[in-house]
C-alpha cells in the first residue's frame, strides 16, 4: 500500500485528504501549530496548548462518514459568551486536559471520529511565528505574518522546538510527500521551520510533490508567481521538489475571481513553462462554505485532485 504524506496546515490539506481517503492508501497528515487566530487563538492562551483548529479541520476531513459526530465536530457556537468556539475545538481542547497531552487528545479524537488515516500535530509544543521584514524588524504571531507576507524576509519560530519522533518516521518513511496546498507563510513554511522536519524531509527517499495554491492571498503572498512559491517553499525544506502541479482557473466563474480581485487575490501565474517538473492541471471549482456568512470559494475539485494521483501514478499502482 502507497504511504502518503500530506504536510499543510488547514483547508488546503483537508480538500486533498477527502479525496485521499477514498482510495486504499496509508494516509497521514502533518499539521502546523501556530495558529493564533480565532477559537484556536483563545483555547491556546488560555489553556497553553496547541491551537486544536487545523487538527479539527483534518480529522473531520478524515472521518469516516459525516454522521452526528462529524457535525457534532463542525459545530460552532454563535453566542458572544462562548465566543464563536468550534465545538470540536473544545473537545480536543477537553481531551488534551483529561489526557495530560495534546498527541494523545488528538488521537483520542481521531478514534472518536473512526478517520480512515493519520492526523499529527508537527510538534507538541506552543510556539509563534516570528517574521524578519526587509527593513530588519520583526514581527510576532500568524496573524501578523499573514498581514506582511510579502514584505517577509525570513520567517522563525520564538523558540526551538523538535518535531514529534512520529512525524519524522512518517516522513523519513514515505513513497510520496506532498507539501501543500495551504497558505504558504501560515500553514506550509511554519512545518519546517520544526527541529528534525526539513532534515527527515530531505533524507526521505520519497517522491517530493508541490501543490501550489490557485489563487494568490491578500497580503501573505499578493503579487507571488508559481517560481516564488515554489523558491520559497523550497528555501526552507533544504532541498528541490520532484514534481509541481500548478491548477488553471478557466472552468471558475468570473463573478468569483472578480470578487477575489477586489479582495486583492488573482490567479497564481505560471512563470514556469519550461520547469519540466511542473505539470499544469484542469479542474478548478468552487464550494459554497458557511463561515459566519455563505460564499464561494475556489478549491482543487475531485478531478483536478485524482488527475494529480495518476501523474504520480499512485491510481495506477492501486488498479494494478
Amino acid at each position: 500500500m502507497r504511504k502518503i504524506v500530506l504536510i499543510g496546515g488547514g483547508t488546503g490539506l483537508s480538500t486533498f485528504a477527502r479525496v485521499l481517503k477514498s482510495f486504499p492508501v496509508d494516509l497521514t497528515l502533518v499539521v502546523a501549530i501556530t495558529d493564533d487566530g480565532g477559537s484556536s487563538g483563545i483555547l491556546r492562551e488560555e489553556m497553553k496548548i496547541p491551537p486544536p483548529g487545523d487538527i479539527r479541520n483534518n480529522i473531520i476531513a478524515l472521518a469516516n462518514n459525516e454522521e452526528i459526530l462529524t457535525k457534532v465536530f463542525s459545530h460552532r457556537f454563535s453566542t458572544d459568551a462562548m465566543k464563536k468556539h468550534s465545538l470540536g475545538n473544545i473537545i480536543i481542547a477537553g481531551l488534551t486536559e483529561m489526557y495530560g497531552s495534546f498527541p494523545d487528545a488528538v488521537i483520542a479524537a481521531s478514534k472518536l471520529l473512526n478517520i480512515k488515516g493519520k492526523v499529527l500535530p508537527v510538534a507538541d509544543a506552543l510556539v509563534r511565528l516570528i517574521g524578519e521584514l526587509d527593513d530588519g524588524s520583526k514581527i510576532e504571531g500568524e496573524s501578523e505574518v499573514a498581514r506582511y507576507g510579502k514584505k517577509i524576509k525570513r520567517l522563525t519560530l520564538d523558540r526551538k522546538v523538535q518535531a514529534l519522533p512520529e512525524v519524522l518516521r512518517e516522513i523519513e518513511m514515505a513513497d510520496t510527500l506532498i507539501v501543500g496546498p495551504g497558505s504558504l507563510f501560515t500553514s506550509v513554511v511554519p512545518n519546517f521551520l520544526v527541529s528534525g522536519v526539513s532534515e527527515a524531509f530531505s533524507r526521505s527517499p520519497g517522491k517530493k510533490v508541490y501543490i501550489c495554491n490557485i489563487m494568490t492571498q491578500p497580503k501573505e503572498s499578493e503579487g507571488f508567481d508559481l517560481k516564488k512559491h515554489v523558491d520559497t517553499v523550497e528555501s526552507y525544506i533544504g532541498t528541490t521538489f520532484d514534481r509541481v502541479f500548478w491548477t488553471e482557473v478557466g472552468g471558475v466563474e468570473k463573478t468569483v475571481l472578480e470578487r477575489y480581485r477586489r479582495a486583492g487575490a488573482v490567479p497564481v501565474r505560471n512563470d514556469l513553462p519550461d520547469d519540466t517538473r511542473v505539470t499544469v492541471i484542469r479542474g478548478a471549482t468552487t464550494e459554497l462554505i458557511i463561515d459566519g456568512r455563505e460564499k464561494l470559494v475556489v478549491r482543487h475539485s475531485r478531478e483536478s485532485i485524482v488527475s494529480i494521483l495518476r501523474e504520480l501514478e499512485i491510481l495506477e499502482e492501486i488498479l494494478l
